[in-house]
């Protein structure tokens, strides 16, 4: 009888291992997943989606008047007429195949000018023959579109199809990038719908950004505050705040590179007298430190700035 129980034991426990690695088995899919990252200024911008292919069908077009109404049915590939395109017109579709495209921002951002929060949403989107709907939605786990709630919409805007060149697999695509945008496009079949992503301000999110870093950085720690002030010097924002982290970072530890900044900077204002002087500690503090440091950018500018005494 013991010897009965421990082999049905065993035979289980083979079951649940051999069950356990099919669970775990990747397969091919058909639309193959892709996943694309752009960086608009300090914020990512991550669109996931899986990439149909045309195969000769008729992609986009109004359904006909025997198809059935809802998402499942008419973006599942089951029970279609066969006069029903693959995507119909006013109708939600997942942007994509398999589980909704999904969208993810690290920070507010502007689409086609509206204010989208930072976080993760499904992407979906309502064709039209002159306009589309490009949506976004909080419930990011959804399988396609079948699931989808409006109820659970945080954004929704307004985009134009155009006319392109044909794209026998759906492609997303990064069309242009600015400082502070970039214009993001949908593609396939013979039709792209671009939007626009932007950042309202990118020079006050990077100073946002530096003032919470700083805060949260350790006692010890110089590099932040010469890193954050060193950005706001160079680029003429938020400068009288920049200066303290600057004289917090020294205060932390001198340091060649903290002394340089600090002597750059005054440079910078026509402050020569304090750049030299800034700039000869920051050589000593160097070599102190470390004998063979390499100071001859700094040794040059200081002869430069003493030439102009």
């Amino acid at each position: 009888m013991k010897k009965s129980v421990i082999l049905l034991a065993a035979g289980l426990l083979s079951l649940f291992a051999v069950s356990s690695v099919a669970a775990q088995l990747r397969t091919p899919r058909e639309s193959q997943k892709a996943s694309l990252m752009q960086t608009i200024g300090v914020t990512d911008v991550t669109i996931v989606y899986s990439r149909p292919a045309t195969k000769g069908r008729t992609i986009w077009g109004d359904p006909p008047a025997t198809a059935a109404k809802g998402t499942a049915t008419l973006d599942d590939g089951r029970s279609r007429p066969k006069d029903t395109p693959i995507v119909p017109y006013g109708h939600v579709w997942r942007t994509g195949a398999n589980e909704a495209t999904t969208f993810t921002v690290t920070d507010d951002v502007l689409i086609n000018g509206q204010k989208l929060p930072a976080g993760t949403y499904s992407l979906h989107t309502i064709p039209g023959k002159d306009e589309w709907t490009i949506i976004f939605n909080s419930d990011a786990g959804q399988w396609g579109s079948f699931t989808y709630d409006e109820k659970k919409d945080v954004l929704r805007v307004k985009a134009k199809p155009e006319a392109a060149p044909m794209q026998e697999i759906l492609l997303i695509a990064i069309a242009d990038t600015k400082a502070n945008a970039a214009r993001f496009a949908i593609h396939w079949e013979k039709i792209a719908v671009p939007f626009t992503v932007s950042i309202a301000d990118v020079n006050a999110l990077v100073v946002s950004k530096a003032r919470a870093t700083v805060a949260a950085a350790k006692a010890d720690d110089w590099r932040t505050p010469m890193q954050a002030a060193g950005y706001c010097l160079q680029n003429k924002l938020n400068t009288e705040e920049a200066w303290g982290w600057l004289e917090k970072s020294i205060t932390i530890k001198e340091t060649y590179q903290n002394l340089g900044l600090k002597a750059r900077s005054y440079a910078a204002l026509g402050k020569t007298t304090d750049a030299i002087a800034a700039g000869e500690k920051a050589v000593m503090v160097g070599k102190a430190a470390d004998a063979k440091l390499d100071t001859s950018a700094m040794d040059k500018l200081i002869a430069e700035w003493k030439a102009k005494k």
